[in-house]
């Protein structure tokens, strides 16, 4: 597993969605995305996510979270949920296979969007936010960890939470390795429900925090924390 900052990307997920929580259940009002940073899709709508790791490299993948993290929880959030889990009143895009079948048919929603006996389900978000931002969405939204995989580890990640204070504080005898190993070990065993190959879970986050400073520790404490909470 890669050591890189996912700082971005924490702020952009579970930071970011507590302060959206009451814009997701009020503004219906489509917020443009920063897509900064991101390589441009151009005019032309694709039918297959560019911004795939194995496709765009693993820096694009990460930034493409970031970004579409934000995106989804100002735009998509109200509906379909925080985190990309359904409340029962639009479709749990979780399951939204990762491959171009899946991606087809999430590209024209979110193009024209979805009416239903003349009543606007979806709006049409294409033209408001653009192919940049759709992908970037699609991106966060395939990695979405299944909830019944983070609910069998969340007890060990708990206390890793825990150990990982500790050290903020006093980092005698922290082994950063073992911890990032440790860590990386629970993330490959959660697996997304599209098939995506790698899930942004916590314990993934956490992982690639670790640098072995105590800033580190306490950022990748905070991040267990806070996602273990999204998780209950």
């Amino acid at each position: 597993m890669r050591t890189v900052t996912l700082k971005g990307i924490l702020t952009g997920g579970f930071v970011f969605a507590s302060s959206v929580l009451v814009m997701a259940h009020g503004d219906v009002n489509p917020q443009p995305v920063d897509t900064a940073g991101l390589p441009e899709t151009g005019d032309e709508w694709l039918t297959e996510n560019p911004y795939r790791a194995e496709a765009a490299g693993e820096d694009v993948w990460f930034k493409a979270i970031e970004i579409g993290a934000s995106g989804y929880n100002q735009n998509c959030a109200r509906c379909h949920g925080l985190e990309v889990v359904s409340g029962g009143l639009a479709p749990d895009l979780r399951f939204l296979e990762a491959e171009e079948y899946g991606d087809e048919w999430y590209v024209e929603r979110f193009r024209v969007g979805y009416t239903q006996n003349g009543t606007t389900k979806m709006p049409a978000f294409g033209e408001l936010l653009g192919q940049d931002a759709a992908w970037a969405i699609r991106t966060y939204i395939e990695t979405r960890p299944d909830g019944d995989a983070m609910e069998d580890v969340a007890e060990e990640l708990k206390t890793m939470r825990d150990q990982l204070a500790g050290y903020a504080e006093d980092a005698t005898g922290a082994d950063p390795d073992a911890l990032k190993a440790r860590l990386g070990e629970i993330a490959s065993g959660i697996e997304t429900l599209s098939g995506a190959p790698v899930a942004d879970s916590v314990a993934f986050r956490a992982a690639n925090l670790i640098d072995g400073t105590p800033a580190s520790y306490k950022s990748a404490s905070e991040t267990l924390t806070i996602g273990l909470s999204a998780t209950q």
